[in-house]
């Protein structure tokens, strides 16, 4: 029976590792091209969220799930059109305020829109029930958050590594200058780039409405811990910011399993080991900016 216990704890683990990556994949893809530290992405991840609220009762929970990301993929679009691409030159320090002041924004934008308190957001009555493996019993729409979540990973890294489009983004992080050299510029690039890490964490955002509760803050509260992820696997790398999803989400859970007071602070303490021993990451590597 413990070892169920401590199975439960592990594939809970893996599941918050994986909304974790969802967010912390497209900071770190945003971070890899255009050098901006978005401190607004986990409001993006809240729109998400908000969205799949307001379009479920119209057009069900498969169209909201459909839909959500795809429109927060456009406001990011408009986003970095408006805003992004004025500081890919500047001092880092200028983006990190943008983001910071547009996530205050969004976020009491929502708070005016829908109100403070919390929206009610229930499981599709057709993605509920449990699934039984002998003594083992987990719930089946966690087991769809995973699975979702691992194909968002799968069709994002085909994306990157087996596409002309990839090439080119990846030529882009280690060496904007020579692609622009080529006659390539990379602003489309970057467009579509913010599009995409921007949706993940809109993706997110539908996924976790119905466990995690909907409300203006949330979006702060998980945007620390994907920052903590991107900060062990190393800023701009794309299979680091995966294995310190995995890492960060099973020591929390296994944490929380024997030692419940120190389950959330143990992926700060885990980010501080990491970064003593490597100071870059698991995986991260030099990039240059994109000028």
């Amino acid at each position: 029976m413990a070892f169920v216990f401590l199975l439960e704890q592990v594939l809970n683990g893996l599941l918050v590792g994986a909304y974790y990556l969802l967010i912390a994949l497209g900071l770190s893809l945003i971070f890899s091209l255009g050098g901006i530290v978005n401190l607004s992405h986990g409001a993006f991840y809240a729109i998400g969220a908000y969205l799949a609220v307001t379009l479920t009762p119209r057009l069900g929970f498969a169209g909201a799930f459909v839909a959500s990301p795809l429109l927060v993929a456009l406001l990011g679009v408009v986003i970095e059109r408006l805003f992004f691409r004025r500081f890919y030159r500047s001092d880092p320090i200028l983006s990190l305020l943008l983001t910071f002041g547009l996530a205050m924004i969004i976020e009491q934008s929502l708070r005016m829109i829908f109100g403070a308190a919390p929206l009610p957001f229930s499981i599709p009555s057709a993605l509920r029930g449990q699934v039984f493996l002998g003594n083992f019993i987990y719930p089946r729409y966690r087991l769809i958050i995973f699975g979702v979540a691992l194909a968002a990973v799968i069709a994002t890294w085909l994306l990157v590594y087996r596409t002309a489009f990839g090439r080119v983004v990846r030529a882009g992080v280690q060496n904007p200058d020579m692609v622009g050299a080529l006659g390539i510029s990379l602003q489309p690039y970057m467009t579509a780039v913010a599009a995409l890490g921007i949706g993940l964490a809109g993706l997110a955002g539908v996924l976790l409405a119905p466990i995690s509760g909907v409300h203006p803050a949330m979006g702060a509260e998980i945007l620390t811990a994907a920052f903590v992820v991107v900060v062990i696997g190393g800023l701009g790398s794309f299979w680091g910011v995966i294995a310190a999803a995995a890492l960060v989400g099973v020591v929390r859970g296994l944490t929380i399993y024997f030692f419940p007071p120190a389950g959330e602070a143990s992926m700060y303490l885990l980010m501080a080991l990491v970064l003593l021993l490597r100071p870059r990451g698991l995986l991260g590597e030099r990039i240059q900016k994109f000028e």
